[in-house]
């Protein structure tokens, strides 16, 4: 039997694919998704937890998806992998919120580590990439929260975990068990794939990913 598969599963069904192949774990992803008729950078950019904001914030930017402050702590770890821009950090190498001073909580051999890959200049080095996870950036595994113990996460809102008791006491726990992180990684994503669903007559299945369809579709 044929099973539709849409371009909204497609990027879920490549999320998933790509946390296996490098070490993650897998969890199964219903298919039929429709795919939007419209698309809006200022949209997703409004929506999305930011790399520089408080955690109270990005709290609720979950939280006005359905999802909550534990989704928030076990989906960071997807920062065990990639990298990060230099202008998406910067401001804690050089003046943390305005204080002209690096951001305290930064590890000092790290500090000097980031200096040297972006330096406070106001040039291309802006986009000079730097690991998420120091320790294994290409491995997926639960290396970020023990970094964040250490005082070694790189972005803002992934070392502002630690400050708060909650999201560290949970830190601590993924740091100790990767088999938790695991389970409960899988378990958000899956949560997090089923946010804004769109079925029956909504929208459409795209022909081609990056074009609306010029028919009715269906």
């Amino acid at each position: 039997m044929r099973q539709t598969v849409s371009c909204a599963d497609i990027v879920n069904l490549a999320a998933r694919e790509a946390v296996y192949l490098v070490g993650g774990p897998f969890w199964h992803l219903p298919l039929g998704r429709r795919d939007g008729l419209t698309a809006s950078i200022k949209s997703v950019l409004a929506q999305l937890p930011s790399p520089k904001a408080s955690l109270e914030n990005n709290t609720a930017k979950f939280i006005s998806k359905g999802l909550d402050l534990k989704d928030l702590v076990v989906l960071s770890g997807a920062h065990t992998i990639g990298f990060a821009r230099c202008v998406t950090f910067k401001g804690r190498l050089f003046n943390f919120k305005g204080s002209g001073n690096p951001d305290p909580d930064i590890n000092a051999a790290m500090l000097t580590d980031l200096r040297s890959m972006c330096p406070n200049r106001n040039d291309g080095t802006g986009a000079n990439l730097a690991p998420l996870d120091v320790a294994s950036y290409d491995r997926f595994d639960n290396e970020y929260f023990t970094n964040l113990i250490g005082n070694v996460g790189l972005l803002e809102s992934d070392q502002g975990l630690m400050a708060d008791p909650q999201t560290g006491r949970m830190v601590r726990e993924y740091s100790f068990d990767p088999n938790l992180f695991f389970e409960d990684f899988a378990e958000s994503m899956f949560r997090m794939s089923l946010v804004g669903v769109m079925t029956g007559r909504e929208g459409q299945i795209r022909k081609q990913c990056g074009v609306v369809n010029n028919d009715d579709g269906y």
